[in-house]
């Protein structure tokens, strides 16, 4: 299997070239040539399976013509070390739990597949790769403990400042060894700038052989594909099912919509995001227009341009009426996700981060005029990662899980930058050398 840019389809690399650069030169996200298509006898047979199961035959669809099946069934086993569990929280409603991995986020999932096939690509060359990585919350903290002490490895985050909360900024900054943070006075956006514009420098990317590990990286989508088929082989199949994705960066959300390509009946996805609603609307007008990220209570979707929006086009051969079939989109206030927040704890004791309390408003939102289905919502991170704002809107106090007690028991070390490109490729040579 080949992979071609989403900006020009004749431009097509093999899988390990697609993971390395992680952006094609031409500025285009990195997709499959075809998308591996499961058996009917396959999908029925998922509630039967073990997550790790799935995962290896997932993984292999995409990876065996390059990736030796061992190889495939050791990072499979690297990355599915924890489950993801469907919790019911009302009639048809319910949370698929990503938070049970070692940063009590959905990304480490991606991050940990990230990690071990690098890990694969470093053994096989006599050169360091650098990982370079934006973030705007969980990102930096799955894949910095992904990859710390991964030999032949580098990884520097690129962070907005003030911007993070700070269980996720302690996450990563507190690591030291391979692993430097970068604290950016700007926004998530001017991280992600700066991060491809590293990527579109031929001379510092051959010396340095940079790649990415944010969710521009095909490699992380693949393994966030595993949840969605992990959801469905615990749900009951009765009514046609619904999944709404908190989004940002939407890279998530194109996992899932890869996932039902690939042949998993989910019949509709939800886009929540909070106030930076650019992609909702998309859905309702046809026009895209990026606009400077609002900081808000969901800081992990404060995002003014997603750089995935580009593969949900092409998932869809860019017909819009299409794309609007299959997704339905929803923007929320921090009144509205805090007045969620309340209800369903109130309603249930289910304690929902501010993340998955947006995935929760889109699903309520979308059932009202939709009774038929049965609807899961992604809880993205734990509470405990936003205790100062849970704990303000929710008459409980939230345990700190202990593996997120030795993070914040941690120092801080981070070096502070402008947004300006040209000081950051001034940085980055006395940081990797």
């Amino acid at each position: 299997m080949k992979f071609y840019s989403t900006n020009n389809r004749n431009h097509k690399v093999e899988l390990r070239q697609a993971v390395i650069q992680g952006l094609a030169p031409d500025n285009g996200l990195y997709m499959p040539e075809t998308i591996p298509q499961f058996s009917q006898s396959f999908i029925k047979s998922l509630p039967q399976r073990t997550f790790h199961e799935i995962g290896f035959e997932v993984a292999k669809a995409f990876l065996s013509a390059k990736v030796p099946d061992q190889e495939i069934e050791r990072i499979v086993t690297h990355t599915l070390q924890f489950d993801a569990p469907v919790v019911e929280v009302a009639p048809d409603v319910a949370a698929l739990e990503l938070f049970h991995g070692p940063t009590l986020a959905f990304k480490d999932f991606g991050a940990r597949f990230l990690a071990g096939l690098l890990g694969y690509y470093a053994r096989q060359q006599d050169r360091e790769i650098t990982i370079l990585v934006a973030t705007s919350g969980d990102t930096g903290s799955a894949v910095a403990n992904a990859f710390l002490n991964v030999p032949g490895t580098r990884v520097v985050v690129l962070y907005p400042k003030g911007k993070v909360s700070v269980a996720q900024e302690k996450q990563f900054t507190t690591l030291g060894g391979n692993i430097t943070a970068l604290e950016v006075a700007g926004t998530f956006d001017d991280c992600q700038r700066l991060v491809k514009q590293a990527f579109l420098e031929a001379e510092l990317k051959q010396k340095f052989f940079l790649t990415s590990a944010n969710s521009i990286n095909i490699a992380r989508l693949i393994p966030q594909s595993f949840y969605y088929f992990r959801a469905y082989a615990q749900l009951n199949h009765n009514k046609p099912v619904v999944v709404s994705v908190p989004s940002g960066n939407f890279g998530n959300l194109t996992a899932g919509l890869l996932a039902k390509k690939m042949g998993l009946p989910i019949n509709h996805f939800i886009a929540a995001t909070n106030v930076n609603d650019i992609v909702p609307s998309y859905l309702k007008t046809g026009v895209f227009s990026p606009k400077p990220s609002v900081q808000t209570i969901s800081n992990a979707m404060d995002v003014g341009n997603p750089s995935n929006f580009a593969r949900l086009l092409d998932l869809f051969n860019n017909e819009y009426k299409e794309l609007r079939e299959s997704i339905s989109g929803y923007a929320f206030s921090d009144a509205e996700t805090r007045t969620a927040m309340q209800q369903v704890y109130s309603k249930s004791t289910y304690i929902t981060d501010p993340h998955g309390a947006v995935g929760y408003l889109g699903l309520v939102q979308f059932l009202k005029a939709n009774p038929a289905y049965t609807g899961v919502f992604l809880e993205t991170a734990h509470p405990a990662k936003f205790v100062d704002v849970v704990e303000d809107v929710v008459p409980v106090e939230v345990e700190l899980p202990e593996r997120l007690q030795k993070f914040m028991s941690g120092e801080k070390q981070s070096v502070l930058i402008p947004t300006g490109f040209d000081a950051f490729k001034e940085l980055l040579p006395t940081l990797l050398t």
